[in-house]
C-alpha cells in the first residue's frame, strides 16, 4: 500500500482547494510566503497556481510575513540566539531583509540579558582566565548569534 497526497493525484487542483491547504497550513503555524510556497508544491499543487492564492492571502493579511518574523524572532531570542543568527534564519526562510530589521529593532534591549543568560548557563558566569578560555568563550556566543561588541561588553560588566 502507497502513500500519497490527496493534493498529489490532482495537481490542476482550483484556487480553492490551495486556499484550503494554505489556511490549514496557516491554522496550525504562521509561515513566510517562501515556506509555504514550498510545502504547497511539496503537496502536489502547480507552482504557478500556487503564486496568486499567496498573493491573496497577503492582500487579506492571512500570510504576514512582518508578523511571522516577529514570532520567529521572539522564539528564537527565547531559546539563547542572538541577532546575527535570527536574521541569518529569517533570510534563509525568504522574509525581507525590511521585516527582519523590524523584528530584531524590537528586541534590540533584550540581547544583554539573553546573551547573560546564556553565558551563566553555559559558562557558570565565569569569566574566562586566559585567551585562549576567552576565545573559546567568544566562539560558542558567537555561534549562538551575537555580535563582538555585545559579547565585549558582557566580559567588561561580569
Amino acid at each position: 500500500m502507497s502513500w500519497t497526497r490527496n493534493s498529489e493525484k490532482a495537481p490542476d487542483a482550483a484556487p480553492a482547494a490551495i486556499r484550503a491547504k494554505a489556511l490549514e497550513l496557516l491554522a496550525r503555524r504562521e509561515h513566510s510566503r517562501l515556506e509555504l510556497r514550498q510545502k504547497l508544491i511539496q503537496r502536489g499543487f502547480a507552482s504557478e497556481r500556487v503564486e496568486p492564492v499567496l498573493d491573496r492571502l497577503i492582500e487579506e493579511r492571512l500570510l504576514d510575513e512582518r508578523r511571522y518574523a516577529e514570532l520567529y524572532a521572539c522564539a528564537r531570542a527565547d531559546k539563547g540566539y542572538g541577532p546575527l543568527r535570527i536574521d541569518r534564519e529569517l533570510r534563509e526562510r525568504g522574509v525581507p531583509q525590511e521585516a527582519v530589521a523590524a523584528a530584531l529593532t524590537e528586541l534590540a534591549d533584550r540581547w544583554p540579558t539573553q546573551l547573560r543568560a546564556l553565558h551563566r548557563k553555559r559558562f557558570k558566569s565565569l569569566l574566562p582566565a586566559d585567551a585562549a578560555g576567552r576565545m573559546q568563550q567568544t566562539r560558542v556566543l558567537r555561534q549562538h548569534g551575537f555580535t563582538l561588541e555585545q559579547i565585549k561588553q558582557l566580559f567588561e560588566t561580569v
